[in-house]
């Protein structure tokens, strides 16, 4: 059984900084890709940032320069260091498995994140 589980998500100043953990089993970690999407109230689901099995990262936008995503496959867990929080950052946060050749994709059940101004 396959179970995505996320935690450190809370309520944070703007400024502030939270760390986001994502915890697998139940996959070969070390060869999907792992992502962080997120969905504010009203919004469409967003892809925050990625890291490949190789190491390769992408960000959105709006998240470079603040947001850190890192993995390490020896405790099968994936994180997102978030610094300089803004309050358009609120959202649940959602880990992702992704392995598409194989078309295989998994999901946490979310972590939510709030971001006081």
């Amino acid at each position: 059984q396959v179970r995505l589980v996320e935690s450190g998500g809370g309520l944070v100043q703007a400024g502030g900084s939270l760390r986001l953990s994502c915890a697998a089993s139940g996959i070969t970690f070390s060869i999907y890709a792992m992502g962080w999407y997120r969905q504010a109230p009203g919004k469409q689901r967003e892809l925050v940032a990625r890291i490949t099995a190789a190491g390769n990262t992408n960000y959105v936008d709006s998240v470079k320069g603040r947001f850190t995503i890192s993995r390490d496959n020896a405790k099968n867990t994936v994180y997102l260091q978030m610094n300089s929080l803004k309050p358009e950052d609120t959202a649940v946060y959602y880990c992702n498995a992704a392995w598409p050749a194989a078309g295989y994709d998994y999901w946490g059940q979310g972590t939510q994140v709030t971001v006081s101004s």
